[in-house]
């Protein structure tokens, strides 16, 4: 009797280990520039810029959207072609892809055309800062910093960051415009 508690207490020990998995940070570019510090020894990556980054990588994985490489095999596991899969599992797995997909058009839309393609190719493709600047264009050594504003953007989106209205929430909002002190629009009537 006591062998089986133990051999129990040896499978449940394992089951928690395999049931948290851990992410290889080595191979993410993102890690790498988290690690790094600036000339003031700050690290160039705050804690929501990494992970608004990571939030997109994991999205986009989970959405099915990196490119194929190899077969498609799992019309072969599901039973045969028609793209039917097994009728208990196969309709929330497709709801489930289908909002990640959602997601990351969202957040990509967010960040706006000119900073998504740098979150593809460094959070979702991991290539090097030096690639995507060579894809983009870009002057040398300008993919860190335009890789900081986006994830930036990217964790305000995610609402990992504060907005600046709420930062400065002791100061009244105000409007400005370029007018004259006595300046006042005119209203056309017609609108009315």
């Amino acid at each position: 009797m006591a062998v089986r508690t133990q051999r129990r207490a040896r499978v449940s020990s394992k089951e928690q280990s395999v049931a948290a998995p851990q992410r290889n940070l080595s191979e993410s570019p993102l890690a790498w520039l988290a690690r790094r510090k600036d000339k003031d020894g700050q690290p160039m990556l705050t804690h929501a810029e990494f992970d608004a980054g990571e939030k997109l990588r994991a999205d986009f994985w989970f959405a099915q959207m990196t490119p194929r490489t190899t077969t498609n095999w799992s019309l072969f596991l599901s039973g045969g072609g028609g793209g039917r899969g097994a009728p208990d599992i196969g309709p929330d797995i497709r709801d489930s892809v289908v909002a990640a997909h959602e997601r990351v058009k969202r957040a990509l839309a967010a960040v706006g055309p000119d900073l998504a393609g740098v979150l593809i190719d460094v959070c979702c493709h991991l290539k090097g800062l030096e690639a995507s600047e060579k894809a983009g264009g870009w002057p040398q050594r300008s993919g860190k910093i335009i890789l900081q504003i986006a994830l930036r953007q990217l964790a305000r989106h995610y609402g990992m960051l504060p907005s600046v209205i709420a930062e400065r929430r002791d100061e009244p909002v105000r409007i400005r415009h370029w007018g004259a002190g006595d300046y006042r629009p005119e209203i056309d009537p017609g609108l009315l």
